[in-house]
């Protein structure tokens, strides 16, 4: 044989055996399958960091019980409660605030101290209040004038008109400097001087007296009217009609007791002025008391 044909035969049965062998084949694969391994992995590895990566984003789960029962698909992820630590820390972190927040004790002081001057600052501005000066004691003289005046006026009030102008007029004449008891002094007087002028005009008799009160009680001049019949009774004290005239005066003057006091002695004196008092305008004042009933209305013995 030549060394063309050896060789030909050689090439031909090497790819004969390449063909025949599966072998050898399956060995090939799995070696390439090995060289290409590590870089599936890797992409593989790569793609599952990245889904972990999103689903963390998505739903953060802290606690390894709320992973197991998300993958179950028992349980949907809550949010965890802050816990004690971090709010007792918050709590202490406002604390710290609010003290640096507020001044310190010194501030505070001044703060005050400064507001006390200017409410001094204000006061002082403001004029003091002019207190009223001490009252005036009175002298030797107006002392003395006072009580003579007093002494006048009681005479004046109890209807001694002749008395009580006697020392008025003394007492113009002694204490003329003391100018304002002397006016009042001269003013009574010059009423007394009119009292005892009317006096003297008056009637003297008993019954005109009476006419005279009795005018003035229609005029609704009480107070001269009850002038009249106490003068009257002066001279006449039993009459039943002038004590009667007096009760109807003085119920219109409103002194219910003493016009009461005046019925019951007209009653007294003459019984049968009851008819009369029980329908007598003048007595309209006493128709509510009780003691008027009992005046009137008693049984006759």
């Amino acid at each position: 044989m030549s060394a063309v044909t050896k060789g030909l035969r050689r090439s031909t049965s090497r790819a004969v055996a390449h063909r025949s062998s599966p072998k050898a084949t399956a060995k090939r694969r799995t070696e390439t399958a090995k060289a290409n391994r590590p870089k599936a992995k890797r992409a593989v590895a790569a793609k599952k960091t990245a889904s972990k990566k999103t689903a963390k984003a998505k739903t953060p789960i802290k606690s390894k019980a709320s992973k197991k029962a998300i993958v179950k698909g028992k349980a949907t992820p809550k949010k965890s409660a802050a816990p004690k630590t971090k709010i007792v820390a918050k709590a202490t972190a406002r604390k710290a605030v609010q003290r640096k927040s507020k001044p310190p004790a010194q501030k505070v002081v001044e703060l005050r101290v400064k507001k006390t001057q200017k409410l001094a600052a204000v006061r002082a501005q403001r004029p003091a209040p002019i207190a009223p000066p001490p009252p005036r004691q009175p002298t030797i003289d107006e002392s003395a004038a006072l009580k003579a005046f007093e002494r006048a006026h009681k005479e004046f009030t109890r209807g001694r008109f002749g008395e009580a102008r006697n020392q008025f007029r003394a007492l113009v004449d002694k204490y003329s400097q003391v100018s304002e008891v002397a006016a009042r002094a001269r003013t009574y007087l010059s009423v007394a001087d009119a009292r005892l002028r009317t006096e003297n005009m008056l009637p003297r008799d008993a019954d005109s007296l009476y006419d005279r009160g009795v005018i003035e009680l229609n005029r609704g001049e009480y107070v001269a009217a009850q002038e009249m019949f106490e003068r009257a009774l002066k001279r006449e004290p039993e009459a039943a009609h002038i004590h009667y005239g007096l009760a109807a005066t003085r119920a219109r003057l409103g002194a219910v007791d003493l016009a009461l006091q005046s019925l019951q002695r007209a009653l007294d004196l003459q019984p049968t002025l009851r008819v009369r008092a029980q329908h007598d305008h003048d007595l309209s004042s006493l128709r509510n008391d009780p003691d008027f009933d009992r005046l009137i209305f008693q049984p006759r013995l």
